[in-house]
């Protein structure tokens, strides 16, 4: 019996290649995800599982709760197929929930909103147990300036001067209506929702912000780098580390 389901999934992105299936590379998160279901339902080699993720994490970014879905042909029970999926997935891959859902329920094309958080670490020590989970700063940025540089990154905007696929041909306009930095010891979080990112974006978005943080970058200069259009006038793309998907809007 064909039927939709959805998956919440958390994953450590550090091993992968990121989340997209990719010709020739095994270590893809939705490969691995796809590779268990097929092997679960006996789908056909030629016609394995094909599942659709919310979004596409780059190579080493993780997810708290990255949304899934795909249409199975099985009896199993949710509950089964989650503790299935479990059992044979690594263990830096984590099927959190398994729910029948509506056959046009379609993972990518229906979110509303996803939230990101990147996270930076500075200190004279090292964060040893976080190690994999956050960018480490040479220096401390100034939060004031780079929380005044991010209202100007607020709203409806052109983004295209923080897209890394400099080529894209598809609108490269989107909807940011909240990044919020905060501060807590050692570590500086950057919170970004919007409507959708585009390629690269919220690590550019955090790279130039950092830059602002570091006097590199006038707080007021960010307005004229979004209304450039120029990926060259935008600040570095940060590494990968410190980006997590954290949630996905429905």
């Amino acid at each position: 019996m064909k039927r939709n389901f959805k998956f919440i999934i958390s994953y450590d992105g550090t091993r992968y290649h990121g989340w997209e299936r990719q010709p020739g590379k095994d270590m893809t998160i939705q490969g691995k995800l796809e590779a268990v279901l097929s092997r679960m339902t006996g789908a056909p080699s030629d016609d394995p599982v094909n599942l659709i993720g919310a979004g596409r994490t780059d190579a080493g970014v993780h997810a708290r709760a990255m949304t899934a879905n795909a249409i199975l042909d099985t009896d199993m029970t949710e509950e089964e197929i989650q503790s299935y999926m479990n059992e044979y997935l690594p263990e830096d891959i984590s099927v959190n929930e398994v729910r029948v859902c509506s056959d046009r329920f379609h993972a990518r094309y229906n979110a509303l909103g996803k939230t990101y958080r990147y996270t930076c670490w500075y200190g004279a020590s090292k964060p040893v147990f976080d190690r994999k989970y956050v960018t480490i700063l040479e220096q401390k940025p100034d939060v004031l300036l780079m929380q005044r540089a991010a209202e100007h990154l607020m709203g409806t905007h052109d983004f295209k001067s923080f897209c890394g696929n400099t080529r894209m041909k598809k609108s490269t306009v989107r909807c940011v209506d909240n990044i919020k930095i905060e501060e807590s010891g050692n570590y500086i979080r950057f919170y970004y929702h919007g409507n959708g990112f585009l390629q690269n974006m919220v690590r550019i978005l955090t790279g130039t912000l950092l830059e602002v943080g570091y006097g590199n970058i006038a707080p007021d200069e960010v307005k004229e780098i979004l209304e450039a259009c120029d990926r060259q006038k935008a600040g570095p793309t940060a590494r990968p580390e410190g980006l997590c998907m954290m949630k996905v809007d429905y």
